[in-house]
């Protein structure tokens, strides 16, 4: 029996308040994070973890004392699984976890699948939109990691995915329809930001996030009214914008409410279970903005989990060592991504 192995990658979360500030150093250490030497970038990062340590600890009480994000991803790891082994039975296929900046690591996840010895992996990011930040800085982890046997494939994006604008399409139709289908309300696809100069180096984020959005719209022709914003601006860089804030305002000033879509995010974790259920909502209600509406992450829907087997499929049936899932390819000015030209190099 062939065996297969999947490793989907996502940022991780501290699993305890003594995690919050180790996995904020290790987040803001990455050079795909901060671009700066490492004799700068290491110190700057312990600087800025030790700063931003308590109020990420109050955040994550708010949840329990830590993310979600973890239990999230393996029951999505878990429904992947029992989908591929359906899909191919006579196939032996196990889904891995390596999470970014905190537990389970690569290093680790990397000695669990070739322990398992298999004959191709996929590498899944569960981001579905290119950014060197996420996906790029996850392969390159990777790489840096496996040592084992098993032929290589990666998924660099699936940002037009019909299972992933379905899945979102629903969550939000089903939101909409049981706040009883509210006619003043504007529809924002929320995803995080990046400063500006991560664009301008020719990263296809943003553009990612756009085309998501309008094939969600697509499928949404009771709600016309909609736009892209982005949240969790940090520091003093220009990010991309406008910003989730601004928009919640703008939308107040005109007497609107909102439905947020968390468009960037396929699991709950901080930015949409505090930022978006606390603190937008708050001040929505300071600038009243009403109704607030917040749609689910895609989670384990049927829709979204058919979207990340068809994209495992499809890397399983190509030469190319990275590739995007579907017919989507970035605009020529966006080189960052692998898309491109297929090569590993392109997503360094």
């Amino acid at each position: 029996m062939r065996k297969l192995a999947v490793v989907l990658f996502n940022l991780g979360g501290p699993d305890g308040p003594d995690a919050v500030r180790p996995f904020l150093e290790n987040l803001f250490k990455d050079p795909a994070i901060i671009t700066l030497p490492g004799i700068v970038r290491i110190p700057l990062a312990k600087f800025i973890a030790a700063r931003r340590a308590e109020t990420a600890k109050a955040n994550y009480a708010i949840m329990g004392g830590g993310s979600p994000l973890l239990p999230e991803t393996l029951k999505q790891a878990r429904a992947l699984e029992a989908s591929l082994t359906e899909a191919d039975p006579s196939r032996e296929t196990r889904v891995f976890i390596s999470m970014r900046y905190w537990k389970p690591f690569a290093a680790q996840t990397a000695k669990e699948v070739a322990a398992f010895a298999p004959d191709e992996i996929v590498l899944l990011p569960l981001y579905p939109q290119f950014s060197t930040t996420t996906t790029a800085s996850s392969l390159n982890d990777w790489d840096q990691a496996y040592r084992g046997l098993g032929k290589v494939r990666a998924v660099c994006c699936y940002p037009t995915e019909p299972g992933l604008t379905d899945a979102h399409a629903k969550l939000i139709r089903q939101t909409w329809e049981q706040a009883g289908k509210p006619a003043n309300v504007r529809l924002l696809f929320s995803a995080h930001g990046l400063p500006e100069k991560i664009i301008e180096a020719g990263d296809p984020y943003q553009a990612q996030i756009q085309a998501t959005a309008q094939a969600v719209a697509m499928r949404l022709p009771e709600l016309t009214d909609w736009s892209v914003c982005y949240q969790s601006r940090v520091g003093r860089l220009k990010w991309i914008g406008p910003s989730t804030d601004d928009e919640i305002r703008r939308a107040g000033a005109e007497g609107k409410g909102v439905l947020i879509s968390p468009i960037a995010f396929v699991s709950e974790h901080v930015e949409t279970l505090v930022e978006l259920d606390h603190e937008y909502a708050e001040l929505a209600g300071q600038v009243g903005c009403a109704p607030y509406l917040r749609a689910p992450t895609p989670s384990t829907e049927p829709a979204f989990i058919r979207a990340l087997t068809r994209a495992t499929t499809q890397a399983l049936g190509r030469n190319s060592e990275v590739a995007p899932h579907g017919a989507w390819r970035c605009p020529e000015t966006y080189g960052k991504c692998a898309c491109r030209d297929g090569a590993r190099g392109a997503a360094a």
